[in-house]
């Protein structure tokens, strides 16, 4: 963004500037009677102090724009600063911190190549003559910025937060990243969470100690493209208006132990069959029971098996809340939010330019390949060096 509006004002500047300049004399009509400043710096960027023709400098130009796009960077981190807060990227200080940390090299990255020239071995092996490797270079950034934004966009920051009026810290956003990559349903992060977190106390007093909120974000109707990409429309009309939550469940079997809908010790102690023939760990066999900590249900427990699997089914999406229907007509069909669709378009071209810029590197470093040039073709053609030219079979021999 930076960059664009960098080169945008230049650009504009140096077409007026064109427009009102009048090149008749050197002397007594030169550009400085004009007040021009983008045009006179051009000409110094576009012409060789040793022949004195015009020509492209494209390690001094890459100097330029680095060096004045950091400074925009590093303007917006300076005036945006409120005091040192690290750089958590979930507070506003976070970002700032990044900007004024990461432009001061940029900065000196820049008066570097303004004012060091690269040695003809190194420019020549990397065809730095070659205005492909403009394209190569600046795609960079481009990719480099779209990953950022996807990845900012779908887990939260506090550029795109997840929730403006309660941002939870990073104990409960570090979970959040993992559901993220595995199962935003998954309760065992959760589960975590709150044994680590509270520790000494006993489970009802741990739950106790959860944000409404917080559980709200571990149910998968929240998730950002749970329902396909191209199933659209409001997130209200799906699954409903959620009323209350009912708290956390906790399924065991008739010996006491846990049993978990997604994570658990890899064993399969009870299940719904489909067919009689697989009653063995069916939910009455088993003996399962569910508990409930914290919300409308805390201290509630219920051994129905039909009960007990309704919660079963539900607990599979996450948390369970109780869910108006009628008010917005839904009708149970999971879609995709703004910010997932906006995710997978920034990702989708960050892929795209990335292999974009591993594309236009290959054809600069390999020039010769793609454009089917025999490397011996110095040799052939060089001046003198066959008594007829093209003949390998005169080639002059060395007295």
């Amino acid at each position: 963004m930076h960059i664009a509006l960098v080169a945008g004002w230049a650009g504009s500047m140096a077409l007026y500037e064109l427009a009102v300049f009048y090149p008749s004399d050197p002397v007594l009509n030169p550009m400085w009677r004009y007040c021009m400043f983008i045009i006179p710096f051009i000409t110094q960027i576009f012409c060789d102090e040793r022949i004195g023709k015009p020509f492209l400098d494209l390690p001094k130009i890459f100097g330029v724009h680095l060096f004045l796009s950091e400074v925009a960077c590093f303007g917006f981190g300076a005036l945006h600063r409120r005091g040192v807060e690290g750089f958590d990227p979930f507070i506003p200080g976070g970002i700032t911190s990044h900007h004024i940390t990461a432009r001061t090299l940029g900065i000196l990255a820049g008066l570097f190549h303004l004012s060091v020239r690269l040695p003809q071995c190194l420019y020549k092996g990397l065809r730095m003559g070659n205005i492909e490797t403009v394209l190569f270079s600046n795609i960079v950034a481009v990719f480099f910025a779209a990953f950022v934004v996807a990845g900012t966009m779908w887990y939260g920051s506090a550029t795109t937060p997840i929730d403006n009026e309660w941002v939870p810290p990073l104990s409960y956003l570090v979970p959040l990243v993992i559901n993220g990559i595995k199962d935003t349903s998954s309760k065992k992060y959760i589960e975590e969470l709150v044994h680590s977190w509270l520790k000494n106390q006993s489970l009802s007093e741990a739950w106790s100690k959860i944000p409404e909120k917080l559980a709200f974000y571990y149910y998968i109707g929240n998730n950002l493209a749970k329902g396909g990409l191209f199933r659209a429309g409001s997130m209200g009309n799906e699954d409903g208006i959620a009323i209350g939550w009912l708290g956390h469940p906790i399924f065991k079997d008739k010996e006491g132990r846990e049993l978990f809908v997604h994570y658990g010790d890899g064993i399969v102690r009870a299940d719904v069959p489909f067919q009689r023939a697989e009653f063995k760990y069916s939910v009455e066999q088993v003996g399962v029971t569910v508990e409930f900590y914290d919300g409308e249900l805390n201290g509630v427990s219920y051994s129905d098996p039909a009960t007990v699997k309704k919660y079963a089914r539900r607990a599979q999406l996450g948390e369970i809340f109780e869910l108006d229907h009628a008010t917005l007509k839904s009708d149970g069909v999971f879609r995709s939010s703004p910010r997932g669709w906006f995710t997978f378009e920034h990702a989708s071209f960050a892929l795209l330019f990335f292999f974009g810029h591993i594309w236009h590197g290959f054809r600069i470093l390999f020039i010769d390949v793609f454009a089917d040039i025999d490397p011996d073709l110095d040799a052939q053609v060089e001046f003198e060096a066959f008594q007829k030219l093209g003949d390998l079979t005169t080639k002059r021999q060395v007295v």
